[in-house]
């Protein structure tokens, strides 16, 4: 177990936990390991009163250069940008990091939003630009499931096959 406030994977075993996957081995034997725990996919953390709060999904993670980006934390920032109506932020792949980040967005009517603007917003909420996203994808509309959940990983492929991926630099000229 982590200590409270740290986040990591959500993992769980016990006689309630379910035991696979209708379909068979090959659906359920990629989320067990080998002591019986289940991998949920979901990135949690316990809180100051003991409860777990789900902060994102595994794949949602993003490994730059060895560095976990935070993403829910910097959705929920651009979120709170006036031209911003949906964010989705998502890694593309790269040679020497590893990933690069996206922050996909869908804009409110009439505004505009530059990678200068994302680099701005979050300059003043205080985030070091280690954690800023190289490319900003303004969309229409994002993917999205019946119940209205994002594809992220639709987003993912999109992002990566995009033409013209571009190599942003960040304060200080260091190239990400």
């Amino acid at each position: 177990p982590l200590p409270p406030g740290e986040e990591g994977d959500l993992v769980a075993r016990g006689a309630f936990t379910f035991r696979g996957y209708l379909q068979g081995r090959r659906f359920t034997d990629p989320w067990f390991d080998g002591g019986g725990w289940f991998h949920t996919g979901d990135r949690a953390r316990l809180d100051e009163d003991g409860f777990v709060r789900i902060t994102g999904r595994t794949k949602d993670l993003i490994i730059r250069g060895g560095q976990n980006i935070p993403v829910k934390e910097i959705e929920d920032l651009l979120l709170g940008h006036p031209a911003v109506r949906g964010v989705a932020l998502v890694g593309y792949p790269d040679e020497r990091l590893q990933e690069r980040a996206c922050a996909c967005v869908v804009l409110e009517q009439g505004a505009s939003f530059e990678l200068e603007d994302l680099r701005a917003h979050l300059r003043g909420h205080g985030v070091t630009p280690q954690f800023w996203p190289e490319r900003v994808d303004v969309m229409p509309a994002f993917p999205t499931t019946p119940s209205g959940k994002v594809q992220k990983f639709r987003l993912r492929e999109a992002v990566q096959h995009a033409p013209g991926i571009e190599r942003a630099q960040h304060e200080g000229g260091r190239t990400w």
